[in-house]
């Protein structure tokens, strides 16, 4: 699966979730698909230089809600697991 399908894919479950999907949770997605983040302040840090309008507490809501729709897990934190998430 490329990138840009799991990145429909997650937006895709995330708005069935009642999720709103604006353009910092996209650059969010985004970041954690492509680079494997180690925790949420990299994560951050990387999304600052995209939109500087992100803040931390958007990274932390972000990845909570990715963790209970099912895309995070925390023994592979921080990297989308679509396997287990579309099954």
């Amino acid at each position: 699966m490329s990138v840009h399908d799991k990145r429909e894919a997650i937006i895709a479950r995330l708005r069935e979730n009642g999720c709103r999907i604006t353009s910092q949770r996209k650059v969010l997605i985004d970041i954690i698909l492509q680079d494997e983040c180690s925790s949420c302040k990299e994560i951050y840090y990387k999304a600052v230089k995209k939109d500087s309008s992100i803040g931390l507490a958007t990274v932390y809501r972000m990845v909570k809600t990715l963790e209970d729709a099912g895309f995070i897990h925390r023994q592979n934190m921080y990297r989308i697991d679509m396997n287990e998430a579309i099954a």
